[in-house]
């Protein structure tokens, strides 16, 4: 079996320039998304939002599980 020396840099070269453009991808897309993403998702709002998301215990006295059904389809929420 010959090797080839000169394959054999060929590939190596290629890897290094392949590992090189991965990182510098991966690292673009991370500040791309820290760009994108709030700083704090759970902050509270201010001026005029308001913050609708209430963590309950689950259905409240008088609420019917297909009230809540036909509530998520009707708003899509």
């Amino acid at each position: 079996m010959i090797i080839s020396l000169r394959r054999w840099v060929s590939f190596v070269r290629f890897m290094i320039i392949f590992a090189a453009l991965t990182y510098m991808f991966y690292h673009v897309f991370d500040l791309f998304g820290e760009w994108v993403t709030p700083v704090d998702h759970y902050r509270i709002p201010e001026g005029h939002a308001v913050k609708v998301f209430q963590a309950g215990d689950g259905i409240k006295s008088g609420e019917m599980l297909g009230d809540r059904l036909r509530f998520y389809f009707w708003y899509g929420e």
